[in-house]
C-alpha cells in the first residue's frame, strides 16, 4: 500500500481550519463563497481557472477539489487538460523570462 504525504480524506477536513482561529476562518470561507459565486465569468470558468491554478501551485488537494468541480460544473476533459496546459504554458513561461534577469547579471559581470 502506497502512502502519501497527502491523503485525500483531509480535503474533508479544510473547513476545520476554524478550530484554531475562527474570525479569519470565517472571513476567509466568505470571501472564497463570494470568489467562486456567478458573475461576471461562470461557475465553470471560474472552476477551469482554479484548476489551472492548482496545477500551478500544485496543491494535490485543490486539483481532486477542482478536477470534479469542472466536471460537475460542464467542462469536460479536453477542456480541462487545454487549462492545465495554460498553467503550464504561464509557469513556464514565468520560468524563462527570469532567464533575461541572469543574462543581464551575467553580462554585467563579464564586463
Amino acid at each position: 500500500m502506497s502512502q502519501s504525504y497527502y491523503d485525500p480524506k483531509d480535503l474533508k477536513k479544510f473547513g476545520d481550519i476554524a478550530e484554531f482561529e475562527p474570525e479569519l476562518a470565517e472571513k476567509f470561507f466568505s470571501y472564497y463563497g463570494s470568489v467562486f459565486a456567478e458573475g461576471e465569468l461562470t461557475a465553470r470558468e471560474k472552476a477551469l481557472i482554479a484548476l489551472a491554478v492548482a496545477h500551478a501551485v500544485q496543491c494535490p488537494y485543490c486539483i481532486d477539489a477542482y478536477t470534479e468541480t469542472s466536471l460537475e460544473k460542464g467542462a469536460n476533459e479536453a477542456q480541462m487538460m487545454e487549462a492545465v496546459h495554460v498553467a503550464c504554458a504561464i509557469r513556464g513561461g514565468a520560468s524563462l523570462v527570469h532567464g533575461v534577469q541572469m543574462m543581464n547579471k551575467a553580462k554585467k559581470i563579464g564586463m
